[in-house]
This record gives structure tokens, C-alpha cells and sequence, in this order.
């Protein structure tokens, strides 16, 4: 795979990007392997206008502030995407990759984008038992327990009901179809529009 540096990543990353990360603990590997996927996070570029590139996801942690609350909370997050990105590496262990959409993203899409943060902005992270339930109750068929208001949101979900709100994912599977591994590339991922995303890119972060 193709590296570049964080500052490269961060210079060219835009709205629908994603980040996907693999890590070494405990935690991780079984992520990987309850998802069967090489990866155990992943998370969306929010860039818009003169802001600075934002992440968002939902992780367990609240190390950085949320810029959407303006406080440190767990659960789904809005974070500067260059303190995301190093603070997943040094203090989580984690390695990086970013993936790049291929497609135009609209002042509409963006604007689905601000409407779901907004919507899901601190909503809790799944216990771990509550994850692999859930994560189950994803394979099953569409039915009614169908809803877009998550109770808890796990990072895969958030990227995936946001994906849904830009229009790039089909509303016909429930949230917790997805984890992180639906987002790497050695999983067919049949986004809507037309749109494509790019292969991994190592993403070097600086000591």
C-alpha cells in the first residue's frame, strides 16, 4: 500500500473520506474477530469551508474534546482530525488509512452531514456485550426493529447512517449491518450515486 505523511493525508482529505485504523490490544482483536476484519475502528473527514479537517466517529474514549459539545465525552464525537489521528496511533497503538471518496460532495450533502452530527452528537458507545448483540441483530433480516434513532452508536454505525444521509449507502439495511471491516477494501461495499472509494493509504504519523 502507498504511505504518505499525516500532514499530506490532512492537506488533501475532504467531506466522506474515511479513516480506518488497526490496532494490537486485547479490545481490538476481538473486534477483528467477531467482525472477521483486519480493522477494529473507523471514522469520517468533515471538511467544510475554513474549518480545520474534522473527525467523526464514536469510540469508548474521551480524550479530546468534542467540538460539537465543546466538552469531553464518550460515545459519537466530532474531533479535530489531526488530534484524532495521533492520539489513536501514540496512545491507542493504533496504525492508520485513509480511504478517499470518489464522488462530488454537495453543499446538500454537507449539509446532511452538520444535520446528522448534530442529530447523534453524544450518543453513547455500546458496552461490549450490547456491541456483539447488536452486531448480530445486524445480520438478521430487515424488519422492524428497523429505526435510524440509535440508543447507542458504535463507530461503524454513525459513519454508516451519515453515509446514508449523503445519499452514498441505500437505506435498506439496518445501522448495525456495518462495522469496520464493511469499510475496508477487502469487503464489496456498494455505495450509491456512482461513487467509489479509493484504496488504503498508510498514513505515517510523526513521533
Amino acid at each position: 500500500m502507498a504511505g504518505i505523511s499525516l500532514d499530506e493525508a490532512l492537506d488533501t482529505t475532504r467531506t466522506g473520506d474515511l479513516w480506518v485504523f488497526r490496532g494490537r490490544s486485547a479490545a481490538d482483536r476481538a473486534i477483528q474477530a467477531l467482525t472477521n476484519s483486519p480493522v477494529n475502528h473507523v471514522g469520517m473527514s468533515v471538511v467544510i469551508d475554513d474549518l480545520p479537517p474534522l473527525m467523526w466517529h464514536a469510540e469508548l474514549g474521551r480524550s479530546l474534546p468534542d467540538l460539537w459539545s465543546g466538552k469531553q465525552q464518550r460515545g459519537a464525537q466530532l474531533h479535530d482530525l489531526r488530534e484524532a489521528v495521533v492520539t489513536w496511533a501514540r496512545k491507542y497503538g493504533q496504525r492508520a488509512w485513509l480511504r478517499q471518496l470518489d464522488h462530488d460532495v454537495t453543499r446538500d450533502m454537507e449539509d446532511a452531514v452538520l444535520r446528522t452530527v448534530a442529530r447523534l452528537d453524544g450518543t453513547p458507545f455500546p458496552s461490549t456485550a450490547r456491541l456483539a448483540t447488536r452486531w448480530l441483530r445486524g445480520r438478521l433480516p430487515l424488519g422492524r426493529h428497523h429505526t435510524a434513532a440509535l440508543e447507542t452508536a458504535y463507530c461503524a454505525e454513525v459513519v454508516a447512517v451519515t453515509y446514508q444521509a449523503m445519499g452514498l449507502l441505500a437505506a435498506d439495511r439496518k445501522p448495525n449491518w456495518y462495522d469496520p471491516g464493511r469499510f475496508w477494501s477487502g469487503d464489496d461495499l456498494a455505495l450509491a450515486r456512482g461513487a467509489r472509494l479509493g484504496a488504503e493509504i498508510a498514513v505515517a504519523i510523526p513521533d
